[in-house]
């Protein structure tokens, strides 16, 4: 659980694999990059690390009251 994964590459783990499909498949520029799976457990969203958390609540609130 807490060993070292790969995120990008030919041996990205497959948690990765399923979270970068709303991302077209693209790399992940940092491990600070942050998914919305919504209630069914979909990837909706991935956003930059540079975006703050409190930037996302609305997108958070939309997709779990859907």
């Amino acid at each position: 659980m807490f060993s070292k994964i790969e995120v990008n590459g030919s041996g990205t783990a497959p948690l990765y694999n399923y979270l970068k499909k709303c991302h077209h498949g693209s790399d992940i520029k940092w491990n600070f990059a942050k998914f919305l799976v919504d209630k069914n457990g979909i990837p909706v969203k991935i956003y930059d690390p540079e975006v703050e958390p409190n930037a996302i609540v609305d997108d958070i609130k939309h997709y779990l009251l859907l």
